[in-house]
């Protein structure tokens, strides 16, 4: 009755049963979804909801898959995704709204091209909005938090609220939205400044360039494992400990950066969360420091 039902809000073309999660990752790992469906438009999303509440089904949201580690055994309940979706924007001077599954990438390279600042710094993030200002994403010492204005949240009992800059309680890569009020941004509403192409272009290119020559996404990787634990920085602890190139089965700890763990071939969710074990473990022991994870590990316990 609920596969009937749920049918019924969204075209066949929409869903798909017993979708491995593997095929929606930026690090190519991940059991089964029970469904996994692309919406349309909001109120699709907010019908699925309510769907989902009426038969307590469990619902994950996910945009393009990075830092994102997805259990071997799957996601049970409904996988919505929405970087196929959502992905509407409205210019308005220096402010502009954007759907939460358009591009991190595509969006700061439109905004540098309209001679706007302030997403240099989120060229070389690869995710989607929503994960961004889910998860107030940053590097090059700026962040979400400091351009996103108000965002607006589809909560887990089904209702949609805007809630402002002080309301997400932003503070280093985290928001209200992971634990304290849980919810999936729908759009988010960003103020940028009048700058100029050239200035904003060039910057990007050179972070862009520093992402290239510092990161390794020739494999497939989630981005950062691991929260830096500031004023440390993880990568460099886990270069200091010897530990890069370390391998468990096919997840490996990159070469080229320390707080990155790479798919080498084959690996599982089991490899990469038995090589965080270690990692966090290692690094207690020499450095008296405990690292938590930036990646976010969702899905069936194994």
């Amino acid at each position: 009755m609920f596969e009937t039902r749920l049918k019924e809000i969204i075209m066949d073309s929409s869903l798909l049963i017993n979708e491995p999660l593997a095929n929606h990752t930026t690090m190519k790992i991940g059991g089964a979804a029970d469904y996994l469906v692309i919406p349309k438009n909001i109120n699709e999303i907010k019908e699925i909801i309510k769907l989902a509440n009426e038969y307590e089904i469990n619902v994950t949201v996910i945009g393009r898959g990075s830092n994102l580690l997805v259990s071997d055994n799957g996601i049970e309940g409904i996988v919505i995704k929405i970087s196929d979706c959502l992905d509407h924007i409205d210019l308005n001077g220096t402010k502009v709204i954007v759907g939460a599954g358009y591009s991190v990438i595509r969006l700061a390279t439109q905004i540098s091209r309209k001679g706007l600042t302030g997403l240099e710094f989120a060229s070389g993030i690869p995710g989607s909005v929503g994960g961004a200002v889910y998860m107030n994403a940053g590097a090059h010492q700026s962040d979400f938090s400091k351009i996103t204005t108000r965002a607006n949240i589809l909560f887990q009992d089904g209702t949609i609220e805007w809630l402002s800059n002080d309301q997400l309680e932003f503070s280093y890569r985290t928001s209200i939205l992971q634990k304290k009020r849980k919810g999936f941004v729908l759009e988010a509403e960003l103020q940028l400044e009048e700058g100029t192409k050239e200035v904003s272009t060039a910057l990007m290119q050179k972070n862009k360039d520093y992402r290239r020559e510092t990161q390794p996404w020739n494999y497939p990787c989630a981005g950062s494992i691991f929260r830096n634990p500031l004023p440390e920085y993880a990568g460099n602890l886990i270069e200091k400990a010897n530990l890069k190139g370390y391998q468990i089965g096919g997840a490996k700890i990159s070469e080229m950066h320390g707080n990155f763990i790479v798919n080498a071939g084959n690996a599982t969710s089991k490899d990469v969360l038995q090589l965080i074990d270690f990692i966090k473990k290692t690094i207690l022991e020499k450095f008296n420091v405990i690292l938590e994870t930036e990646v976010e590990i969702v899905g069936k316990k194994m």
